[in-house]
C-alpha cells in the first residue's frame, strides 16, 4: 500500500515498498547513491530504464541533481530495497514535461532499487578522507561557524572497538585543545542542530603518524566516529561588527593564541593569530584607530613567525616576517626571525644579511652576533665542500684526459726510435731503410729543425 512520504503530506510523493531492504540505515543528504530504475507513465507506457541500458544510475542525494520526488523517496530507502515512487507533476517534470516521451503535467511512476551508497565526501581535496553518513537528520538550515560554541557527543571506533565515548563542549576551530581531531571539526561545520552522523576519517585527518597510544590506536590508521551535535551557540560574525568590536575580538583571539603558544600548541596558536587577521585586515575601517590596528597586526605577524619557526616551516615564517617589516621596516625581531627562517630554508648567505641588519640597529645584540658567526661557519664549510668537489671533479677529468692521450699515443709510430714498417722492415724518418750506423746509434740522430730529413750527430 502506498504511503505519502512528502514532508508537507500533500500527496506529492507516494511510496510503496515492493521488497524490503536490509539494516536500519538510509542515505542522507550528500550521499552518493547507486540505483536501478524503470520509469513509466500512469497508463504503463515506459519512458526510461537503467536496466535496458544495463547500467546503474548514480547521483548525489538531496543536491537537486534529480527530480524532487527522487530526492525525497530515495532518502527513505534501505540498502537493497525496491520501491515504487509515484511522483506528482510538481515533484517530477512539472507543467513542461520532458518531450517527447513525458507530456506536460504528468504524474510518473518509478520502480527504484537502491543498490548501495557512499557517504558524503567532506574532505577539502575531495579524496574521501572525510566521509559523512547521516544517521539522523538535523533541524533547520543553520550550521556552526568558526568560533561557535559546540556541545557534542563523540564516540570513536577503531578495528571494531570503542576507544572514546564522551560529551565535550568547545569553540569550533579549537577542538584540538579538547582532543577533537581535525577531521571532526571539518565535518561539524556541515552539521545541523540535533544531527547524528557516522564520520569515517583517513589517518591524515585523525591521529596521523603519532597514533593515540592511550586509546590503543596505532599510527597511520583510519578511524570512525559517531557524532551528535547537541547544540551550538553562534557568536556575532565579523561582518556585523563595528571597528571597536572587531579590535576587541582581535585582541581576544591574540590572547588565546599566546596562551596556546605558551602551552606548545603551535597549530592552535596559528589558527588564533589568523583569526586576528580576519577581523582587522581591512585598514580603511580603522581610520581613528590606525595606530592600534597596525601595532596589533605587527605583533600578530611576529607571533605567527615564531610559531612557524617552532614547526620548522621556514617559508611561512619568512612570509609573516615580510608582512611585519612592511609595517615597521626596522623591527629587530622581524629581521632576526626572518634570518632564522632563511637558515631553516638553507640560505645562510641571505640569512646573514638580516642578522647584520639587527646588529646595525642594536650593535651588541648577542643572539645576532652568534647567528652571524653560525652563518659564516656554514658558508665557509659549504665553500670548502664545493672547492673539494670541484677539485675532485677536475682531477677526475684530468686523469680521463691523460688516459685518453696515452691511448691515442699508443696508436702512433715512434718516429724517434723507428718501428717495424708495413713490410716488416725497421723504418726510419723519411721512409728509407736505416743504415748500419743509424741502427747502431739510434739515440744520437735527430731531424734538422727545417724538416729536411738530413741527420746530424749530437
Amino acid at each position: 500500500m502506498a504511503v505519502d512520504i512528502t514532508p508537507q503530506k500533500n500527496g506529492g510523493v507516494l511510496k510503496e515498498i515492493i521488497e524490503e531492504g536490509v539494516g536500519e540505515r538510509t542515505p542522507g543528504v550528500g550521499a552518493h547513491v547507486e540505483v536501478h530504475y524503470t520509469g513509466v507513465l500512469l497508463d504503463g507506457t515506459p519512458f526510461d530504464s537503467s536496466k535496458d541500458r544495463n547500467e546503474t544510475f548514480k547521483f548525489d542525494l538531496g543536491k537537486g541533481r534529480v527530480i524532487k520526488g527522487w530526492d525525497i523517496g530515495v532518502a527513505t530507502m534501505k540498502k537493497g530495497e525496491v520501491a515504487d515512487l509515484i511522483c506528482a507533476p510538481d515533484y517530477a517534470y512539472g507543467d513542461i514535461g520532458s518531450p517527447p516521451k513525458i507530456p506536460p503535467n504528468s504524474t510518473l511512476k518509478f520502480r527504484v532499487e537502491l543498490i548501495d551508497w557512499e557517504g558524503e565526501d567532506l574532505s577539502p581535496d575531495k579524496d574521501k578522507s572525510i566521509v559523512r553518513d547521516i544517521i539522523k537528520a538535523g533541524e533547520g538550515f543553520l550550521t556552526p561557524a568558526y568560533g561557535s560554541l559546540l556541545e557534542v557527543h563523540v564516540k570513536g571506533f577503531y578495528d571494531g572497538l570503542v576507544f572514546e565515548d564522551r560529551d565535550v563542549k568547545f569553540p569550533l576551530g579549537e577542538g584540538e585543545a579538547d582532543g577533537i581531531v581535525e577531521g571532526l571539526e571539518i565535518a561539524l561545520e556541515k552539521f545541523k542542530k540535533g544531527e547524528i552522523s557516522s564520520i569515517k576519517l583517513k589517518s591524515k585527518y585523525a591521529f596521523k603518524e603519532a597514533g593515540k597510544p592511550e586509546y590503543k590506536v596505532p599510527p597511520c590508521v583510519d578511524v570512525e566516529y559517531e557524532v551528535e551535535l547537541k547544540s551550538f551557540e553562534e557568536g556575532p560574525q565579523a561582518w556585523s561588527m563595528d571597528p571597536n568590536q572587531k579590535i576587541e575580538k582581535a585582541i581576544a583571539y591574540k590572547e588565546k593564541g599566546t596562551t596556546y603558544f605558551k602551552n606548545n600548541q603551535y597549530s592552535l596558536a596559528i589558527k588564533m593569530y589568523k583569526k586576528v587577521m580576519e577581523y582587522i585586515n581591512e585598514d580603511f575601517e580603522f581610520k581613528d584607530m590606525r595606530s592600534l590596528r597596525d601595532t596589533l597586526l605587527l605583533n600578530t605577524n611576529l607571533n605567527l613567525a615564531m610559531c612557524y619557526l617552532k614547526l620548522k616551516d621556514g617559508f611561512e615564517a619568512k612570509e609573516a616576517c615580510n608582512k611585519a617589516l612592511e609595517l615597521e621596516p626596522k623591527n629587530i625581531k622581524a629581521h632576526f626571525r626572518r634570518g632564522m627562517a632563511y637558515l631553516e630554508l638553507a640560505s645562510p648567505e641571505i640569512a646573514i644579511k638580516d642578522f647584520q641588519e639587527v646588529l646595525k640597529l642594536e650593535p651588541k645584540n648577542p643572539a645576532a652576533v652568534k647567528q652571524v658567526a653560525i652563518c659564516n661557519d656554514i658558508i665557509k664549510k659549504e665553500l670548502a665542500k664545493e672547492k673539494k668537489l670541484y677539485a675532485n671533479m677536475f682531477d677526475k677529468f684530468a686523469k680521463q684526459d691523460q688516459k685518453k692521450a696515452e691511448k691515442e699515443r699508443s696508436k702512433l709510430p715512434d718516429v724517434m726510435h723507428g718501428t717495424l714498417g708495413e713490410w716488416g722492415q725497421e723504418e726510419r724518418p723519411g721512409g728509407r731503410d736505416a743504415t748500419a750506423f743509424e741502427k747502431e746509434n739510434p739515440n744520437i740522430l735527430m731531424l734538422n729543425a727545417n724538416g729536411s730529413g738530413e741527420f746530424k750527430n749530437m
